[in-house]
């Protein structure tokens, strides 16, 4: 197998005007997702789901990787071409989630820490085999009545950091992903705290592992009130808080920044990005890697159906495109209305 250093495979993710589809869905993610527009969580709807996002004529270009999840990874078209092959025929990196979920943290119900370290040298060898070229990393981290506490902080960046370590011994580039919830009713400035905190403890555990910065990327929400707060940040306080706490705690070594849309509508996430994205000179390049805010109208469209398909691909690539002028501040009203 020729090798690709790690390097090469974050200047393909951050291609400028691009970002990465997040379809690593579990099974109980999607299953909730299909739910909602009645369609049936069966391994077959599932890969067929998955090959209409992927198959979608010209999404390479605004899509420079796609996270897939354990099964979609080892699945094929339907004319036969393992996922992760017909995905790099387009110019698409592979990647993989390979952390097993949150559960409950003992001693801390109401808080989460996720698991997967088991076992994942030996699964990571595997994924790159399959074809897989970077990982992903989710922790959970909720704000509450007293939480989070350190405690959760620290053993969430503790589990981070033994990911990026193991990924990049494996070759693969790995996406930290700390994901602090939009669920509750805290204000913005609350979040602003609490990412901060979370992130400069993930960088502290990254340094202890000697996880090499230049060799992964940040996954990480924006600055936003709780989605019950009855007060909602407008867009330019948003990314102005955003882009501050990344200031404050993020080293500079880290080549990017990639976010995630955590329950924001289609066009809000969109938005913020854009503001995000005209704030200056900043030390990292900046993209999205979203899941729901790229896929829901494609959903919704499919439907389970395959008379549906070109109508659910038209709607991905102009989520994609508009967010793709997002991370270049050229969003606009007229963008977002289509051609």
């Amino acid at each position: 197998m020729k090798e690709i250093s790690l390097s090469s495979i974050i200047q393909s993710l951050l291609t400028p005007g691009k970002g990465i589809l997040a379809a690593d869905e579990s099974f109980p993610t999607i299953e909730r997702r299909f739910k909602e527009f009645a369609i049936p969580s069966t391994t077959a709807n599932r890969c067929a789901y998955r090959e209409m996002l992927f198959a979608t004529p010209g999404v390479n270009e605004f899509i420079s990787g796609a996270i897939l999840f354990d099964e979609t990874l080892r699945q094929q078209t339907s004319t036969g071409i393992p996922f992760p092959e017909a995905l790099a025929r387009q110019g698409i990196v592979p990647g993989i989630k390979v952390d097993l979920g949150a559960v409950a943290m003992a001693g801390f119900a109401s808080e989460k820490i996720t698991q997967g370290l088991d076992g994942l040298r030996e699964r990571l060898a595997e994924y790159r085999e399959l074809g897989a070229r970077f990982t992903k990393w989710r922790a959970v981290i909720k704000i509450g009545d007293q939480i989070p506490t350190r405690t959760c902080i620290e053993a969430n960046a503790e589990a981070l950091a033994q990911f990026a370590a193991l990924s990049q011994e494996a070759g693969l580039v790995p996406i930290v992903e700390p994901e602090v919830l939009m669920d509750g009713s805290h204000p913005l400035a609350r979040c602003e705290e609490v990412i901060t905190v979370t992130l400069i403890q993930v960088f502290e555990s990254l340094f202890a592992h000697k996880v090499a910065l230049e060799g992964m990327l940040l996954k990480t929400g924006m600055v936003l009130s709780g989605k019950d707060c009855p007060t909602q940040g407008e867009t330019a306080e948003v990314a102005e808080a955003t882009v501050r706490t990344l200031l404050r705690a993020v080293p500079a070594a880290v080549p990017g920044i990639v976010f995630l849309s955590g329950g924001q509508s289609e066009q809000a996430a969109t938005e913020r990005l854009n503001a995000i994205s005209t704030a200056g000179n900043l030390p990292w390049k900046l993209t999205f890697s979203y899941g729901r805010a790229l896929q829901d109208s494609a959903l919704k469209t499919w439907g389970g159906s395959a008379e549906n398909v070109n109508a659910a691909q038209a709607m991905l690539k102009h989520r994609a495109k508009c967010n793709s002028l997002a991370t270049l501040g050229k969003y606009s009203t007229a963008a977002e209305a289509g051609p």
